[in-house]
């Protein structure tokens, strides 16, 4: 009996030991799964780190070697999730150019096409895009906060989040969430309209430059395609087609449809650009970028919908100031419009979906659109008559490489072509301050990090300032000149030296009275709006300091003395007719009068509109 005891319990103790064995040697397999697993996404994190932590640096970077490396990040990381890419939601190996592509079929020869959106790698070309991207999202991240809400149109947004507590079940009424997209759609565009300085439709050249020719339909310097969005963002300035473009790529960044609405002639079919349409929940809300401001609504109260500019007639003609400006457009002439969506090619690519699925939290961004669903749920809006690709970027894209030709080829047109803008965009960009402190203002970076010893945007602006007298020694002042990095090289003739001194010198003032602008900008977007007022009136608009930031100027101290509370000082400004913008300024210094005590109102400027109100409104055309 003790033998089979002895027995069953050697026979138990070893079938437990072996047991235990395999146990053992199955948990080690385990963790060492999990090793290889944690090992891999750790490698996939630091691609993507890599890659977003590139499009940061791109400013401090050289360029060609920045796109080298984040083409190959980005393509490592494909490759390394190749297997989980292949069976998920994102993935789409029997991809086929969309179908609203189509429209660029003009534009772009279908090889070409082909290669924009259906290669599977990332190349050089691709990076100009992702940068774009970051950039736009880096500015959406700090911009979307309650100071940069239009105080306009305070009230009404209070009372459509009282609406909707109130009528959560009824039709028609934004629900919270909706209400929370318009107001962050009112936040870009308000932000948008207060640092992209209007410029005219069309700029005259310099007297003696000469004219290289031109493609039929693309005139030299035209309105919307002569700078890329990303130009008109980092430059500060634009044309309101620039305006629109800046706006609906920060829309994108925020996940919010929004398209540029045009309307269409019956006899040729050409297309023309009016308003930015931002579609929240069913209905269409109307920006007008040429005026600064969103078209108001019925009675000159919130944001108007395109349905109630194709019903009401004085929506539209209270857009008229009386004596001073005719708007070109009337209810009938908005009642069916073409909604563009603002994309690129590189917009539908499905590798740009595959990239867009890993970068989470703080990397997110939007690479990829689902454009066949923007453009069905645009064209569902009554008075809208069906949806494309907005033909401007892919213009701007062969515009440029038309002018970078032109300028490979004549020394007289390259200086004029790249000089404009070389204080910020110079090929050694590690060396300049303008632009280190145009990032850092972009991304919302105004104060010094004294951790990582980063100079935040204001110090970088204020080395920009460059005192007057030092500028003008410059040509004079031997080790001044030094201290710049500037000598004169051997071979190179004593006027030839001073005329690049004098060049030197226009960029130093042009640099300065930017970083001056800019730095005001600054104060307004942290708060500081009397102060922001004091560096717009007494330091840009300086008589000796004349810059063409002057029209900017003008409006953001308007907008300054308002945010302070000063409604009548900022009423006088807008009213001071000084720049292309003074359309938008003085029916926003009506706005403004209506929201004085009607002792201190004045009437002169809103009684024209005002006497519409009696006039019999009819529905809009049949759809």
């Amino acid at each position: 009996m003790r033998s089979t005891v002895f027995t069953c319990c050697a026979i138990a103790l070893a079938f437990s030991s072996a047991i235990g064995c395999r146990d053992d040697s199955s948990e080690m397999e385990r963790i060492m799964a999990q090793r290889q697993v944690a090992l891999q996404e750790k490698t996939r994190q630091d691609h993507l780190g890599e890659t977003v932590s590139l499009l940061d640096q791109y400013v401090v970077l050289n360029e060609q070697k920045a796109r080298r490396q984040i083409a190959y990040h980005a393509n490592q990381w494909i490759r390394e999730n190749a297997a989980r890419l292949k069976n998920s939601a994102d993935n789409n190996d029997d991809a086929t150019i969309p179908k609203i592509a189509q429209s660029l079929g003009e534009m772009i020869a279908p090889d070409a096409m082909e290669d924009k959106i259906l290669r599977p790698e990332f190349t050089t070309d691709d990076v100009p895009f992702l940068r774009d991207a970051n950039t736009f999202r880096r500015v959406v991240a700090w911009i979307d906060s309650p100071v940069r809400d239009d105080l306009l149109f305070a009230d009404w947004l209070a009372g459509l989040r009282k609406s909707s507590a109130e009528n959560a079940d009824s039709d028609g009424v934004l629900t919270p969430m909706q209400i929370d997209r318009l107001q962050t759609a009112m936040r870009l565009f308000d932000w948008t309209v207060r640092n992209i300085a209007l410029e005219p439709e069309t700029l005259q050249p310099p007297t003696g430059l000469q004219i290289p020719p031109m493609p039929p339909g693309i005139p030299f310097e035209g309105p919307g395609f002569r700078q890329s969005d990303y130009q008109t963002l980092w430059r500060g300035r634009g044309d309101w087609l620039q305006r629109c473009g800046v706006f609906t790529q920060l829309c994108m960044q925020a996940g919010i449809p929004a398209a540029v609405l045009a309307t269409q002639s019956d006899e040729t079919g050409r297309r023309t650009p009016w308003c930015v349409g931002v579609l929240v929940g069913e209905q269409i809300y109307l920006f007008e970028p040429r005026l600064g401001l969103p078209i108001p609504g019925p009675n000159q109260t919130g944001v108007a919908t395109l349905a109630q500019a194709r019903k009401d007639a004085s929506v539209m003609r209270r857009l008229d100031v009386a004596g001073y400006f005719d708007y070109p457009l009337s209810r009938s002439d908005i009642s069916q419009s073409v909604a563009l969506l603002n994309v690129h090619a590189e917009t539908l690519a499905p590798r740009m979906k595959l990239l867009e699925s890993g970068l989470t939290g703080d990397r997110r961004m939007t690479l990829w659109v689902d454009a066949n669903d923007w453009a069905e749920k645009f064209d569902a809006v009554p008075g809208i008559a069906g949806a494309r690709i907005w033909e401007i970027p892919t213009i701007n894209e062969i515009y440029a490489r038309g002018m970078e030709l032109v300028a490979e080829r004549d020394p007289a047109f390259a200086f004029w072509y790249r000089a404009r803008f070389a204080v910020m965009e110079s090929n050694d960009s590690s060396a300049n301050n303008l632009a280190k402190g145009r990032w850092k203002h972009l991304t919302g970076q105004f104060v010094d990090d004294e951790i990582e010893g980063e100079s935040g945007a204001r110090t970088r602006y204020l080395e920009q300032r460059a005192p007057e007298f030092e500028i003008d020694d410059l040509r004079i002042n031997v080790e001044l000149q030094k201290q710049y990095g500037l000598r004169r090289e051997l071979g190179v003739e004593p006027a030839q030296y001073d005329a690049q001194l004098r060049q030197m010198q226009d960029f130093m003032r042009l640099g300065k009275r930017t970083a001056t602008y800019w730095l005001a900008l600054v104060q307004y977007d942290d708060g500081r709006f009397e102060t922001a007022h004091n560096w717009f009136t007494k330091r840009v608009l300086d008589q000796d300091q004349r810059s063409y930031w002057e029209g900017g100027a003008v409006y953001n101290a308007a907008r300054s003395s308002e945010a302070a509370g000063d409604i009548e000082s900022a009423i006088s400004t807008l009213k001071t007719d000084r720049n292309v913008a003074d359309h938008g300024n003085r029916l926003r210094a009506r706005l403004l009068d209506k929201t004085l005590p009607t002792d201190k109102s004045d009437s002169s400027d809103s009684s024209d509109s005002e006497s519409t109100d009696s006039e019999e409104t009819t529905d809009a055309d049949a759809e």
